[in-house]
């Protein structure tokens, strides 16, 4: 069995996914297709604006034979623990290749990048004196990169692309990545056209504006009662207020609490809030994920602890998602979940808080669906 892996988070599942499918169908006509996808929340800390269950079903519409969710310990970290999370699961699935987007089209490149960050010394203290400036991390790495290489790595999906490479390296998976190039400007505000960037739709959806050209027919009606992180912002400021020590949560370090407290009293939205602490080393990504630790109160210590107990949860699979699972069950090591009541080591339990909290303004049938769904089945 020669199965290729994808890795996404469909916010919103849109027409540029599409092609992606197709692109990978068109590249494994026979081999099954296997997608690990972001649940409640995405990487950027923001909340999906779809549900697991309705991407799970999307991806299979589209081609997809087996669809597991990447745990928001994952999920909602940075590119490296991203990636980490979603190549243990797709190693432990025994896949052959990771197909993923890139602006830079080039494996070559990539894996270049990828070895001197292993590898290079030099590449590493060029590194440490970058972030020792006050440069973040995506920053710093991509100057020495540059330097070290004369390679540019700047673009989003070439940043991640680079994390599922080393992460392929460092634990020597037997998995062949292969990139498909990006047809579209991943930070473009504007639609353009029937394939354009998540950011752009997200946008252009907050604005109440037409984006039914950017996504298939199906997903429209899926988006018309959606929430953001900035629908809970009055948790976490109460959060923020009351707490004494918010280091103790993942992400939040000593220098950057009392700033949080401080901006925090003036604050009447999540993105004034955001505006007021963002600097140069605390970029805007950065933040929206420490909100989202600190809503739903996820400790470093729960970190440490979930990120060294990985599982697989299947949301949905069809026949020959099926077959996959039979034949890779004997040599898994990871615990394979299907509902909350075969998970015997409570794995689920931050899954569980997480659709608590959301179920605050989402509603309870949000809650119970987190609960009682069972992996969606398809002929």
């Amino acid at each position: 069995m020669n199965a290729v892996g994808i890795i996404c988070e469909y916010n919103p599942f849109h027409n540029g996914h599409v092609y992606h499918l197709q692109k990978v169908k068109e590249l494994f006509p026979e081999e099954p297709l296997i997608l690990v996808v972001s649940g409640n929340v995405t990487q950027r800390g923001e909340l999906s604006l779809l549900s697991k269950w309705e991407k799970a079903s999307l991806a299979m519409q589209y081609g997809v034979d087996l669809v597991v969710e990447l745990p928001y310990v994952f999920a909602s970290q940075s590119a490296d623990i991203f990636a980490k999370g979603a190549l243990q699961i797709l190693n432990d699935l025994q896949v052959s290749y990771l197909v993923f987007g890139s602006e830079c089209n080039s494996i070559e490149d990539l894996t270049t990048c990828a070895k001197t960050q292993l590898f290079s010394k030099k590449y590493q203290k060029r590194f440490n004196s970058y972030l020792e400036e006050g440069n973040n991390y995506p920053s710093s790495l991509s100057k020495a990169l540059k330097e070290e290489t004369g390679i540019e790595i700047t673009k989003p999906n070439d940043l991640l692309g680079l994390s599922y490479i080393r992460e392929i390296l460092e634990n020597n998976y037997d998995i062949t990545p292969i990139t498909i190039s990006r047809t579209n400007d991943y930070h473009s505000n504007f639609l353009t056209g029937t394939i354009s960037s998540a950011t752009s739709i997200r946008k252009e959806l907050k604005e109440k504006k037409d984006i039914s050209s950017a996504i298939p027919k199906e997903v429209l009606p899926l988006l018309q009662d959606t929430t953001s992180l900035e629908d809970y912002f009055p948790y976490i400021r109460y959060k923020i207020l009351t707490e004494e020590n918010l280091d103790k949560y993942e992400t939040v370090d000593s220098r950057i609490q009392n700033r949080l407290k401080d901006k925090i009293l003036d604050a009447t939205s999540l993105e004034d809030f955001l505006l007021a602490v963002k600097t140069k080393y605390y970029t805007y990504n950065r933040l929206m994920r420490m909100c989202s630790h600190l809503l739903f109160s996820f400790t470093k210590e729960e970190n440490l602890f979930y990120q060294s107990h990985n599982y697989i949860r299947v949301l949905g699979f069809n026949e020959k998602g099926r077959e996959v699972l039979k034949q890779v069950k004997k040599g898994m090591t990871l615990p394979l979940l299907t509902s909350y009541s075969n998970d015997k080591e409570n794995l689920l339990a931050l899954e569980l808080r997480v659709a608590k909290v959301l179920s605050l303004k989402k509603g309870n049938c949000f809650l119970q669906e987190e609960i009682k769904n069972h992996p969606i089945q398809r002929k």
